[in-house]
């Protein structure tokens, strides 16, 4: 019988931990579309976290990518979202 590896058990830790920042932040834009109270903090910490986890590590490269591509598309949601929100109330009074 073989021992297992050592290093298997943090790279599968690791793949787990990358797909649920990945999970939260995708949610949280779902939630934002759907126009929940709140959801433009919630996104935005969303990212703040995945990035915290990206650069923990620096053999992060794919994750980084990732947060790369979708960061700039979260900005411009949770912009827009504020936007609308101020011209909403804005209208109101």
């Amino acid at each position: 019988m073989t021992s297992p590896r050592r290093d298997a058990a943090p790279a599968s830790s690791h793949g787990r931990r990358s797909e649920q920042f990945k999970d939260e932040v995708y949610r949280q834009m779902f939630r934002l579309e759907a126009n929940r109270p709140g959801a433009e903090m919630d996104l935005a910490l969303a990212l703040l976290r995945a990035w915290q986890v990206v650069d923990t590590k620096p053999e992060n490269g794919e994750e980084r990518q990732w947060l790369r591509k979708v960061a700039p598309i979260c900005m411009e949601m949770i912009e827009e979202s504020l936007r609308q929100s101020d011209t909403a109330s804005h209208s109101i009074q």
